[in-house]
């Protein structure tokens, strides 16, 4: 009898201990907010890709409108500090930022504010910093970039073939905002999927000193068709080089997002990174109590890293059962992007190079990232640290 009262006693206990539980994840979600800082708005394809993300995600956690706040057009200065604490006011228990810029304010603001936790897109400290309540979060982008790349490439094969251009001619322009690792790192991989399949493409690069610019984008894209560049990408979050290839009839490959509405008879493909997976991922955490990643990277598998649909009148024929077949070899590890077989630097194969992973403020090279045969990209932070030139590829300008 005894054993049977400590039974049924036991048991209401474990019931009454679930009970609290699931009150308390309840009411943990129902107080949650997550709080967004976003670098321009809906009229930048990169924030607008955030956006539409943060939104998937948002959906998929069952969260209202009200839990989910948006601070846009926010400066890579002490606004964005400024930005954070008032979500921290407004009850946010997760903040993310989405721009590399806004890193050193995110970081102040997770040591002011130690109970919210601050999570940041493209940023490079938060391995060094170690505070448990800021992080890092990037993809392996470089794999959708090459995988574009590859469009391109088979683009140019088919203006070979058709005799618009010779193989000579195979000049592709991109449009790059800064030097940053991060850009040098997609340029190449972009350059580098081009190649794989049209061995003799070069690239011209220039930089505008922007993330978001439109006139001076537009005018790069511009300069790099006049000087002779037949196909253009970009790594810039306006619609300036889409348009300019839309006006002068030059194949494009965009980035974040589709730009086939406004450019249908030029565009070829578009990579991003989706970020619904992360952005999901930072909230269960939160709201389940569990730890976040100092460092996280989402890759192709993962479905971080995507290629939109691709165009319907642009891409050389069977582009997209290329794609699926590079994409296969990627996911499998059987093709690596930067495999140092595929490029050469001053003519020479690299066997050994020393990326600046731990940032600090004298940049120096401080890990060894090339063995067995290519170049770890993303593998000792989520950042890219690529920041390479290679040949084939010509750099304009240097200064930003």
């Amino acid at each position: 009898m005894l054993k049977k009262v400590l039974s049924i006693i036991l048991c209401a206990t474990l019931l009454v201990s679930f009970a609290l539980v699931a009150t308390s994840c309840s009411n943990s979600k129902s107080d949650f907010k997550l709080g967004v800082i976003l670098l321009h708005d809906e009229d930048s394809t990169y924030d607008l890709n955030f956006i539409n993300a943060v939104k998937d995600a948002q959906k998929q956690l069952g969260l209202k409108d009200s839990q989910v706040i948006f601070k846009r057009g926010i400066p890579e200065g002490n606004e964005c500090y400024e930005a954070a604490a008032d979500l921290v006011d407004e009850g946010c228990k997760v903040i993310f930022a989405d721009s590399f810029g806004h890193e050193p304010y995110m970081i102040k603001a997770a040591k002011k504010f130690p109970e919210v936790q601050f999570c940041h897109a493209t940023g490079t400290k938060a391995h060094t910093e170690g505070l448990k309540n800021y992080h890092n979060a990037f993809a392996s982008i470089y794999e959708g970039r090459f995988l574009a790349g590859v469009a391109a490439g088979l683009k140019l094969n088919e203006m070979i073939a058709d005799g618009k251009i010779t193989a000579e001619n195979a000049k592709m322009g991109y449009v790059g905002a800064f030097t940053y690792a991060e850009v040098i790192s997609g340029l190449t991989a972009f350059y580098l999927g081009a190649k794989y399949v049209c061995p003799s493409v070069t690239m011209d690069v220039q930089f505008t000193g922007s993330w978001y610019k439109e006139d001076a984008e537009k005018n790069t894209a511009l300069s790099l068709i006049n000087s002779g560049c037949v196909l253009i990408s970009q790594h810039a979050d306006s619609m300036g080089a889409p348009s300019a290839c839309e006006e002068k009839g030059v194949p494009n490959v965009s980035y974040n997002g589709s730009t086939e509405a406004d450019c249908p008879n030029t565009f070829i493909v578009s990579s991003k990174i989706d970020w619904a997976p992360y952005v999901k991922y930072i909230c269960e955490s939160v709201i389940n109590g569990t730890e976040i990643k100092a460092d996280w990277c989402g890759d192709l598998k993962s479905g971080s890293v995507k290629l939109t649909d691709l165009g319907k009148k642009a891409p050389a024929a069977d582009t997209q059962k290329k794609i699926d077949e590079v994409k296969a070899l990627l996911e499998s590890g059987k093709l690596h992007v930067f495999d140092t077989s595929t490029f050469t630097v001053d003519g020479k194969k690299l066997d050994s190079y020393l990326a600046d992973v731990d940032t600090d403020e004298n940049y120096e090279k401080d890990t060894e990232v090339i063995k067995d045969g290519y170049f770890h990209e993303s593998e000792y932070r989520s950042a890219p640290y690529f920041d390479i030139r290679i040949d084939g590829i010509n750099f304009l300008n240097e200064k930003y």
